[in-house]
């Protein structure tokens, strides 16, 4: 039986959560070369694609070497920190993503804040 593992991606709105489970995608194969693929693959809801952010988390699964990982992409919105939250509750570890430019925003810190209180 493989080991699996919870991996959660956290960061500000906006800072390329949903952009790095993109590439993650791509580097995995997971997409034809000749496939069209939208950008923002997960967030396929009506409401996260007018408002262009992840509302709802989703997750995928990679593979490597005996170890099966779902890496899961979290909203960066304050509004939806229950969300965010829950998320955290089921994760094994966590990705904090912060923006090159912009560095660590509000709701970078209260990610953060809640993973470490885990």
């Amino acid at each position: 039986m493989k080991q699996i593992r919870n991996i959660a991606i956290i960061a500000h709105v906006d800072h390329g959560k949903t952009t790095l489970v993109d590439e993650l995608l791509k580097q995995n194969n997971v997409f034809r070369k000749n496939q069209v693929v939208q950008e923002r693959f997960l967030d396929s809801n009506d409401l996260e694609r007018e408002r262009g952010i992840t509302i709802l988390s989703k997750n995928i699964s990679i593979p490597y070497k005996d170890v099966k990982i779902n890496v899961i992409d979290t909203p960066g919105h304050s509004d939806f920190g229950g969300e965010v939250e829950r998320v955290l509750k089921m994760a094994d570890g966590v990705l904090l993503l912060v923006d090159s430019f912009e560095g660590p925003m509000p709701q970078t810190r209260f990610v953060l804040e809640k993973a470490l209180h885990l």
